[in-house]
Order: C-alpha cells, then structure tokens, then sequence
C-alpha cells in the first residue's frame, strides 16, 4: 500500500481521533460536568464519522452515529455523562477501532454494544436540560475554485449550518467572471449567512472542518466588536483543551509536516549506517597517508556523516506519551475487573525514544501494570485494614539518563513476600536450600521462566507465563530489569533501555587477533593487568576494586584464543545495573562508532554477542552482550562464595 492511499491516511488520522475519545472518555470519569471536555469527545467523534462516510468506511460512519448522538445529548444536559454510559461508549471505541482498521471485516457485538448504550441513556437519571440564550452570527465563506472537482459540496454545508437553527442565506456574486469565461467546473460563488442559534461557536467551525485549510472564512457574533475570525480559516478554533489544540498545531502545521511511512525511516537509517562505515574506512585510509588534503576532506565528511547520524536519530524519537497513553483504558478496565481502586498517574511524558523501541516496549510494561494491579495491590477492604486509603496506586514514569531512558513502574501495594519467592524457588529446584542470596537476586528469580507464587490462577495472572517474556524483551532491547520492594509498601521496577537500537558509541578492543566492540554506556572504568597480577589471580578470576571483590573474565579463555597474550593486559569493568564484572582483553584500541548489524539466524544462539558491526578497512568486529557476561561473572562469583 502506497503513502499516498487515502486508506492508508484516515487509518492514521482515524486513530488519533479514537485516542482523542478515548482519553477524553477518561478524563469525564472524574470530571462529568467539564463541558470543554464533553465538546472535545463530540466533536472527535463528529470529525470520525464525517471522514469515516468520506473515505467509504460506511458502517463506522453509521455506527458512530450513535455515540454522536449521545454526545449530542450529553452537550445539550438531556443525559448526563454518568460512568455507565461513559463505560458504554468505552466499549463501543473498540468496535470502532477494528471498523476503522477492517472495513471489509463482519465485527459481531455492534448491535449489543448499540443496545447496552441505548440502556445506559435511557436508564440513568436525566439532568435538567440547560436553557442557552441564543447567539446571532454573521458568517461568510468562500470556497477555493476547484472544490468541486475535489468533492466539497457548498449545499451540503449550508445544510448543515441550517441544523444548526434559523438561518438567512445569501449567495455573494463579487468573483463571479464573464459568462463566456465561466468554466462550469469552478466554484467562484461566496455565501454569506446569519445565523441564530443556541449551539456555540464550535458547532459553527466543525461544520468547515474538512474544508477550512483551503478556504477563506469569517465568523463574528453581532456583539462582537471585533472579528472573531480572519482568513485563513486555519486558526479559527480557540479552545483551551489539550487535545483539540494537538489537531488545532497538526492544522495549522500542515504545510511544515509531513506523514512518512515507518519503513522510510527504517532505510534512510541504514544508509546512514552505510555511510557511517564508508566514513570509517576513508579515516582510516587517509590516516596511513601523507596527503593533508585527503585528511581534510575525510574530517569534513566525518564531521557532516555525525550531524547527519544525530538528525536521523532525532527524527525516529517521538515521545513516550504515545506510549503511556494507553495505559489509562487498561487501568480503567483492570479496576472494573480486579474490583479494585486504582489511582493511575504519568509523569516524564515528554521523555523520547527511539520509535522502534516504544513500540517493542508496550507488551512488557502493558504485562508488569497488570501484575502490580493484581498481585501487588490490595482489595480496598484489605487496604483499609492495614492503614492505607482504599484506592491503590500505580506510577509509570520515565526520565533520560545519559544514552538510556529509565522507566518506573511504581505501585503501593502487599509488596514482594521474599520468603515466599525463597520458598517457591527452592521448592523448584532454582536455589539450593539454605544458598546465600541478596534481596537483588531473590527478586530477580522472578523472572525466572514458569515460576509464580499466586495462590491462583486468575484471568490476568497466576500461570507463571509472562515475566520471563518481558525479561527476554527488555534484554533484547539490550536493557535491563532491576526489581525493589518493601514488604506492605509496595514495588518498583526500573527499566532501563538505550535510547537507540540502531547506532552506538562502543570501545574497540583486541583480544589475540579478534577485535570485539563493548557498548560504551556499560563501561566503568579501565585498568590494567600486569602479568604478575594475572599470575596471582590464576584460578581467582577476582579483582579488589576500591574494597570490592569483582570477578573477571578472561576472554582469551573464553574465546579459545592460541597466541600469547600482551604483557600488559587491560581489564574493562563493565556493569549492568548493580551487577559489574571485569572483562580482560589485549589491548583497547580506542572509541568506536558502532553500527549494529544482526547476527545471521545461524549464529543467533551465540549469547556471547548482541551483534556485529564492519570497521573501516571492512573486516567485522563482534559486539559483546555485556548482560550475558556480566551475568556469567556473577554466577562466578556465587560459585567462589559458596566454595569458600
């Protein structure tokens, strides 16, 4: 499918609008009376049906009609907008959604979904019906010359502008040309209308919604002293509303942006990478020769191919908000399900990443709210018992620290019983009775896969299927998961991700006549290891840094390398999270930009490493999976402990 298939489009825009509804819906949970917020959802879903009928999506556009048309009675004070209602037009989105994205495609429930609001409207206690004093508008509006070829059809919105109440309608004749020069085709009649009517302003603007980038129109109520409205028509919304000022930026942005498919990006970021190790090799070919002007020319490039690099870099980040959400409608159907209270709350949303790891990130953290709704919160009963309000709380947040994001995930809750976990996991045969083990390692046996100690199985968790999939994920991610509790106080869990998948800073280094690339944000430090000091630590594998024993590993042991190593090795410390491990290599041949190219399928299962990238003379250097190594040191480590 083509960027330019209209489908293709109102798919796009079509979400956004259902994100808009969906959020609003949220919002008049705890704000029924927010009559902007009530416009907001009417007007989005006005915007739906309108394009959705444009674009041939008839059976959204019909069914649509209906929430509308709650909406419509909701705005007027005929029903109130109670949380049964609310939760019906919550359930119908959904059916909205597969409509929107499988036009063709028989979606069962719509007639129920149709019923259940019906029952909500009709049911839940009317409020009395607010009694608006009626405005006088002056309205004038001009058409581009082509609207007609484009669709646009004048008489439909004078229609519309005639439901609107009591309107008095007069063609403007100022453009009209010659007859003989009067193409048929072209539109050059203006309109000017007086309008009175009870509904607001935004009813008068919805009716140009699809139409007012390219026309001119004006707006002024009779007592207005001065124009309400100027062409063009672009600014004439004026609403304080976060998520009508998001359309009002994307209107009136329309000549500066521009949709891109994914896929663009994706392959203007490989030739980037491409270029990055063209850049590469010409640095490194200059360097071996005399001529001053080919080392010019080569620091010129490198210069232009990084600020290249960090505007591609820039293009692909788009903030988290898109991401977190999403996560209002799963808390709002998790309380509905649990019977619980949840107070859900965001903070950092304006913290980017990468695109591609925003959308590799929403079933893990989508998997770890739904735990710390039912596992770590309460019932409100049991809250209230042990001191605490009856609704629970659940944090996400999200915050940049140098080249990763970390993201929160918070809740008051029971907390992680340790003893139970220790249990379960000796009961399992994951620890030895009696192993010593710090709280660390007793959370993380958690993510170990099948293991749980939910007392049952319920519809969300209990199976011990889950966490042991989001592990994998964020480590493929090359993140990490750190996990912390206080027992009747709840949990948190640290996720720390890269802020890019595709480009990294990395330290080469030689181990025999293998180079391997460390990822620079895991290095800690570097020392070196004289050969009477790796004589001493023969069969030790330990290191004393600053009164801590870190374990190392010798990569020429684990590489099977059969030269003889450098008189001075070097140790680089690496470490993930609070784990860290020394990694004994040849020589460190210095800093690195690293484009990442995946392991082939064949060499998948190697752990060792995360990937590969080509050096500038075009051999390959392997790129370490700092996690598996360090976790290799660790379980050195414990092997040492238990031993001594």
């Amino acid at each position: 499918m083509s960027a330019t298939d209209p489908h293709a489009i109102f798919r796009a825009e079509s979400q956004e609008l259902l994100e808009t509804i969906e959020q609003g819906l949220l919002d008049l949970e705890s704000q029924p009376d927010d009559g902007e917020l009530i416009a907001t959802v009417f007007r989005a879903l006005h915007t739906l049906k309108g394009s959705g009928a444009m674009f041939g999506y008839q059976a959204l556009a019909e069914f649509t009609h209906h929430c509308e048309t709650a909406f419509d009675r909701i705005r007027k004070g005929e029903v109130a907008a109670t949380p049964r209602l609310i939760g019906a037009v919550l359930s119908a989105l959904d059916h909205m959604r597969t409509l929107a994205q499988h036009p063709g495609a028989e979606a069962a429930g719509g007639d129920v979904l149709l019923s259940g609001l019906r029952q909500a409207m009709e049911q839940e206690v009317a409020v009395p019906p607010r009694t608006p004093s009626a405005v006088a508008w002056r309205i004038r509006f001009t058409l581009p010359a082509d609207c007609l070829i484009n669709g646009t059809r004048p008489l439909a919105l004078l229609d519309e502008l005639r439901a609107l109440g009591e309107a008095d309608i007069r063609a403007v004749t100022d453009h009209l040309p010659a007859l003989a020069a009067l193409q048929p085709s072209e539109c050059h009649l203006g309109w000017e209308i007086r309008l009175v009517t009870v509904e607001p302003r935004t009813a008068i603007e919805d009716v140009f919604l699809f139409v007012r980038d390219d026309m001119d129109l004006d707006i002024q109520a009779e007592a207005d002293p001065m124009p309400a409205v100027a062409a063009p028509a672009v600014n004439v919304t004026e609403t304080s509303d976060a998520s009508s000022e998001k359309f009002e930026a994307r209107i009136g942005m329309a000549a500066e942006t521009v949709r891109v498919p994914a896929s663009r990006l994706d392959e203007l970021l490989d030739q980037v990478g491409e270029l990055m190790i063209a850049q590469s090799r010409l640095k490194q070919v200059s360097a071996g020769l005399s001529d001053s002007t080919l080392r010019a020319v080569a620091e010129e490039i490198e210069r232009l191919a990084s600020v290249l690099r960090d505007s591609m870099m820039v293009v692909r980040m788009v903030p988290i908000s898109q991401l977190f959400g999403r996560f209002r409608r799963l808390i709002h159907d998790l309380a509905r399900e649990t019977g619980k209270e949840i107070v859900f709350s965001t903070d950092g949303e304006t913290t980017e990443l990468d695109k591609t790891v925003i959308e590799r990130l929403a079933d893990p953290l989508i998997h770890l709210i739904r735990n710390a709704a039912d596992h770590g919160l309460e019932s409100p009963t049991d809250r209230l018992a042990a001191g605490k309000p009856a609704a629970g709380s659940i944090a996400l947040s999200a915050r940049q620290a140098g080249t990763e994001v970390v993201i929160t995930i918070t809740d008051d809750g029971r907390g992680i019983d340790r003893n139970r976990v220790r249990a379960k996991a000796e009961q399992s045969g994951l620890i030895a009775p009696g192993a010593a083990l710090s709280d660390h390692d007793i959370y993380q046996l958690i993510l170990t896969p099948g293991f749980s100690t939910a007392a049952k199985i319920s519809n969300l968790s209990g199976r011990g299927v889950g966490m042991d999939v989001v592990k994998r994920t964020i480590e493929s991610l090359r993140g990490t998961i750190e996990i912390s509790s206080v027992a009747g106080a709840g949990s948190t869990i640290n996720l720390r991700i890269p802020l890019t998948l595709a480009i990294i800073d990395g330290l080469l280094v030689r181990v025999g006549l293998g180079r391997y690339v460390v990822p620079l944000s895991c290095v800690e430090e570097c020392l070196e290891l004289s050969a009477e000091q790796d004589l001493r630590s023969s069969g030790r594998s330990f290191i004393t840094l600053r009164d801590s024993l870190v374990p190392f590993l010798r990569l020429r042991k684990l590489f099977r390398t059969a030269t003889e190593p450098d008189p001075y090795q070097k140790i680089v410390v690496v470490s993930t999270g609070a784990d860290r491990v020394g990694l004994v290599v040849d020589q460190i041949l210095g800093h690195h930009q690293t484009v990442i190219k995946p392991l082939s399928h064949f060499n998948s299962g190697l752990n060792t490493f995360s990937g590969a990238t080509i050096l500038g003379d075009g051999s390959v250097a392997l790129i370490l999976d700092v996690m598996h190594l360090v976790a290799m040191g660790q379980k050195q480590e414990g092997q040492h402990r238990a031993a001594s």
